[in-house]
């Protein structure tokens, strides 16, 4: 198969070492990326193994930069005038200053992938030296099997996250160890709700009150029964209406809980850019925990309304990051973009030692929440844990890897393998279907996570 001819040039007299190998042959040790970055003194590229993490700021640091990822734009019009749709990690494709990280000189061989074709060239380490000898060299990358994230000891968080605490403030962090953990109190709707659901001999008209008592809950009610994702018969008139012509007790006690939490804490300012908004990525996942739990065999089903709840606050730990941790969630957010390929838990653990994972199941148990559902976030992202409520666990892992493989970006995704259906009693084909329907949806989705962020 012939290269592209951008690639060809770039290669040069390297070209009749290259060698073409199906891209999933490849190893993960060989294969290297390269990212665009930016600042206001230019434009640099980085490289380094694919599945390294970079530490944006120690380059910053090593190259007394500012830079961050290119924006998007700017980063098509750069693929678009190579003819290709992913740059592999070739210098002189842009021409631009670069930096290779140290640890790619140590290969005996690398492998640069090509999207288009699914294949990767691989060529020997002093083949790659030669073409990338102008380049800076420096060590600014991370192998992610060295950082341990704590995917299974929920007894640990608490220690954990004092200690993260206490390491930022050794850095001078302005707020006293006491001011950054005064986090707020549960806000009343949501006791109110907490109440309600434990409340064996609950009816409609509690809720109905609860939600009448806070106007912007109740007109956020009243329109989500009336837009077009529920397209209910004849016009919505009150909150009454809403739960028990359009919406149902269940669905708008969750709705409702989720809305207030998600007003106990502000939306930062900033976020890594390319990901969807926290409103966004809390409908996905609700919809999809919602969608799995009544695929299930029905003996084997969870309770719907905590899956879609569990779903509804999966993200809830951004919020308390960029408040615990203000001064460092930028860091965050840079590094999330400059590393899509890595698990924002891992890159959470290397920068602050803690998890927003592990941060919102702490805050969830101070308020008492579910068990069904703090365990749920805690255990997100480890699909082998079997402890207590592991199938709402499981459901957010499951419907996070469906969304992403469907280019909903929540950040990067796994490989699902058929145990995991065969433990949740799903078929496989079925689940597909009915998730290439949800995001055929995406227009309604994007509309109702438009009125929760209202």
């Amino acid at each position: 198969m012939e290269l592209p001819v951008a690639v060809q040039q770039a290669l040069g007299d390297s070209a009749p070492g290259v060698s073409l190998r199906d891209a999933n042959q490849a190893t993960k040790q060989e294969l290297l990326r390269m990212t665009l970055l930016s600042d206001g003194e230019g434009n640099l590229q980085a490289i380094c193994r694919k599945e390294d993490l970079i530490d944006l700021e120690l380059l910053n640091k090593q190259l007394g930069r500012d830079l961050r990822l290119m924006k998007r734009r700017e980063q098509v019009r750069v693929r678009e005038r190579a003819g290709l749709s992913m740059l592999p990690a070739l210098p002189s494709l842009t021409g631009w200053p670069t930096v290779v990280d140290s640890r790619v000189d140590e290969l005996p061989a690398v492998a640069l992938e090509l999207e288009e074709q699914n294949l990767a060239m691989v060529m020997p380490a002093n083949e790659f030296r030669t073409l990338t000898d102008k380049a800076r060299r420096g060590s600014f990358a991370v192998d992610t099997e060295s950082v341990m994230v704590n995917l299974d000891d929920h007894g640990r968080d608490r220690d954990q996250f004092h200690t993260a605490i206490k390491k930022f403030t050794g850095l001078r962090i302005q707020q006293r160890l006491e001011d950054t953990l005064e986090l707020p109190p549960l806000p009343e709707t949501a006791q109110r709700i907490i109440h309600l659901r434990v409340n064996p001999n609950a009816v409609m008209g509690d809720l109905v009150d609860i939600v009448e008592s806070d106007p912007s809950l109740a007109a956020q009610v009243v329109s989500w029964a009336s837009s077009s994702f529920y397209a209910a018969a004849g016009q919505v008139r009150s909150v009454h209406d809403a739960v028990s012509r359009v919406l149902g007790f269940d669905l708008v006690m969750n709705l409702a809980m989720g809305l207030s939490l998600g007003r106990a804490l502000k939306q930062p300012q900033d976020h890594p850019e390319g990901y969807v908004d926290y409103w966004q990525q809390a409908i996905w996942q609700a919809q999809s925990a919602g969608i799995l739990a009544s695929m299930m065999p029905r003996g084997e089903r969870p309770v719907f309304g905590l899956a879609y709840l569990a779903g509804l606050l999966h993200n809830f730990g951004y919020l308390v990051l960029a408040q615990v941790f203000p001064p460092h969630f930028k860091l965050v957010c840079r590094s999330l973009e400059v590393n899509p390929q890595t698990d924002s838990s891992v890159t959470e653990q290397y920068l602050l030692g803690i998890t927003r994972e592990q941060i919102a199941a702490q805050l969830m148990e101070n308020w008492g929440m579910p068990d069904e559902v703090t365990l749920a976030i805690r255990y997100q992202k480890n699909p082998y844990y079997d402890g207590p409520c592991a199938v709402y666990a499981k459901l957010l892992w499951l419907g996070r890897q469906l969304l992403t493989s469907r280019g909903v970006a929540l950040g990067a995704g796994q490989p699902v393998p058929q145990s995991v259906y065969d433990e949740l009693g799903l078929n496989r084909e079925q689940v597909e279907e009915q998730f290439d329907e949800l995001v055929n949806s995406k227009d309604s989705i994007m509309a109702m996570a438009g009125m929760m962020s209202q």
